[in-house]
């Protein structure tokens, strides 16, 4: 039996796996060129990306939080100032107990008391970032040591060293200086918005009011950067580079602290606001808030007992009265209601009437009453500021008619804002019929244009406000945008800007229509004005007006009484000036809440403030001190 044996084709198989060996060796080279491209491309397209990830790792950015520009007075006396402590704070995403058992057990090395524990519970319920916050501020060596020694039990805890904000004049200068508070989530997004957030890194502390809001930009300075090698425990082992921060820029200020630290004293305990300026530049001399409040509260966050006592005080010491309290100005509106009814031709100044101490719109019974029982007999318009005659501005309200008062007193910033350098400034009221037909609906009365006449009805002023119209009158028509910085020192350069004095108004007043109007100012703190008691003895002639402004009506045939009305519904009052007369260097409004009348409370207070910045002097307490009011019908405005 032959067999058949079948022959393997070695050329076919050789074939085969030279095709398979190639395929082979063109994979692995493809695979061999698609690592080296990564290795290029990620060698050297991506060697700045990758280094930079790397540092990361390795170096730790930390910022350097600059020293705030100070503040000082027109004569370099620090307002605000800084100074280094150490603070406990805690990083609640850090922590490896909860809260509470974290400052139970911190409070057995470190003293932390009731309000360091609602502070900073306080702190956390108004900003929800993953920040550190302090429970504990101003530690002393020994307290720093005693944590340093325990620290490995507290992680998320740490001890750091901070620069804080101190007002060494406390209340004195509270509404002027206002506050730096931490950063909380909307002060956050405000710099998000402006584009800051950057050059707030490392920052805890931002300006809340004032001075320190208003110029917050200028006073913060730019945050410096240091570049730290850390190791794999996150601890710094050397510094591989420094940017230096740049210190926020120095304010001088304009105002006097000793100047303002007299008109703080002399409204002894009455509420109240006071705004001196000199009339030549618009420079604010002094600015007071009667009550105030510290200030140095809320620098570390104020706690819940101090908050409270502020927020429900019934003297609402948290408010600016001189840029947001808005008042009737009373009688302090009649030398520009006089301006007005002379430039208008309304009035000359030998036009006089006979006051029966009432007056009556045509056709109407219902009498606009005189603040003297029988009226003043026979006044002009020079008598009718010396002696505050109402019924004289009744008529004269009721001949110029509503919109001609407000076209004329806006001229004199009545009704809108100054521009004062700070932020939160209230506009005031200066009614017309078209204000009130948008506002109620309603048409303009007769009536309503009597009460605006004396400074009363729907017109409402801010301290500012009457203490910038009167510098206009002082200084014969021009009037200076009222300003409270007067240099900013550059930190570094230490350059010098200089704020200019900026024009706002330049009136063209008849000066023999204003000569008028000052000369009456000058006769109602002489004997027989109704400032006379204020003006006695002075060393120099001083023009002023006298204002009493209601809190509440008073009914027709009814009196007022001060002794059977609640206190804070009694009379506010006012006084505006300027000194000297012939050459005005300042010019002030004076405003006593319920104090009852300005010839007997205010203008004492601007006396001694004129008396200080003239003279260099303080009258005697007894002699000029703000006196009691009267207790029957009083006998000045």
């Amino acid at each position: 039996m032959s067999q058949h044996k079948e022959l393997r084709d070695h050329q076919r198989e050789i074939y085969f796996f030279r095709l398979r060996l190639i395929t082979s060796f063109v994979f692995m080279l493809l695979l061999a060129l698609l690592l080296v491209s990564r290795l290029v491309f990620l060698q050297i397209f991506k060697q700045d990306e990758f280094s930079m990830l790397a540092d990361k790792n390795r170096i730790s950015v930390v910022p350097i939080v600059p020293n705030r520009g100070l503040i000082t007075d027109r004569n370099g006396i620090v307002l605000a100032q800084n100074y280094s402590g150490y603070t406990l704070e805690i990083s609640p995403a850090k922590l490896s107990k909860d809260m509470e058992s974290t400052i139970n057990e911190l409070s057995t090395i470190v003293d932390i008391s009731a309000k360091d524990r609602k502070r900073f519970k306080k702190l956390l319920t108004e900003s929800h970032t993953s920040n550190s916050y302090p429970i504990r501020s101003r530690l002393n060596e020994q307290e720093v040591a005693r944590f340093a020694a325990q620290s490995y039990r507290f992680p998320g805890v740490e001890i750091k060293a901070r620069l804080f904000r101190e007002y060494p004049y406390k209340d004195r200068t509270s509404h002027l200086i206002g506050y730096v508070g931490r950063i909380n989530d909307k002060d956050s997004e405000q710099l998000d918005d402006k584009g800051l957030a950057a050059n707030y890194r490392g920052s805890d502390y931002i300006g809340k009011l004032g001075i320190e809001q208003s110029y917050e930009e200028a006073l913060h300075g730019i945050t410096g950067f240091e570049d730290v090698e850390v190791d794999a425990a996150g601890r710094g082992v050397r510094v591989l580079s420094r940017t230096a921060p740049k210190s926020g820029d120095n304010l001088k200020l304009t105002m006097d602290i000793k100047l303002q630290e007299i008109a703080e004293e002399a409204f002894g305990n009455f509420r109240g606001a006071l705004v001196a300026i000199d009339p030549n530049n618009g420079e604010v001399l002094a600015y007071v808030s009667k009550p105030g409040y510290d200030p140095n509260l809320f620098v570390d966050g104020i706690d819940s007992d101090n908050w409270d006592a502020l927020n429900n005080s019934p003297d609402v010491p948290l408010i600016n009265r001189p840029l947001r309290g808005q008042y009737p100005p009373g009688s302090t509106i009649k030398p520009f209601m006089a301006l007005s009814g002379l430039d208008s031709g309304k009035r000359t100044a030998s036009y006089a009437i006979s006051d029966p101490g009432y007056f009556m719109l045509p056709g109407n019974r219902h009498q606009y009453r005189d603040w003297k029982t029988g009226g003043h007999g026979r006044v002009d318009l020079f008598k009718s500021i010396v002696i505050s005659c109402d019924t004289y501005f009744y008529s004269l309200a009721n001949d110029m008619g509503i919109d001609s008062i407000h076209d004329y007193l806006e001229k004199f910033g009545f009704g809108k804002k100054t521009g004062l350098d700070m932020e939160g400034e209230s506009p005031g009221l200066l009614p017309s019929q078209d204000w009130k037909r948008r506002r109620f609906n309603q048409i303009w009365y007769p009536g309503d244009t009597v009460s605006v006449g004396i400074g009363q009805g729907y017109t409402l002023v801010t301290p500012m406000q009457l203490a910038y119209a009167v510098s206009i009158i002082a200084n014969s028509g021009k009037g200076y945008k009222p300003h409270l910085v007067r240099e900013i020192t550059n930190s570094t350069e230490h350059t010098v800007k200089e704020i200019k004095p900026e024009v706002t108004v330049n009136l063209s007043l008849k000066p023999e229509h204003l000569e008028i109007v000052k000369h009456a100012m000058t006769a109602v703190t002489l004997p027989g004005g109704t400032a006379a008691y204020a003006g006695s003895g002075a060393a120099y002639e001083f023009a002023g007006k006298t204002g009493t402004a209601q809190v509440i009506g008073i009914k027709q045939g009814e009196k007022y009484n001060a002794n059977e009305i609640a206190e804070r519904h009694r009379d506010h009052a006012w006084f505006i000036a300027f000194a000297p007369a012939d050459k005005p260097r300042i010019a002030l409004a004076v405003l006593a809440e319920n104090a009852g009348h300005g010839g007997t409370v205010s203008a004492p207070i601007a006396r001694k403030v004129i008396d200080y910045y003239l003279l260099g002097k303080v009258p005697p307490q007894s002699r000029y001190a703000p006196q009691p009011e009267e207790k029957e019908e009083p006998e000045n405005d």
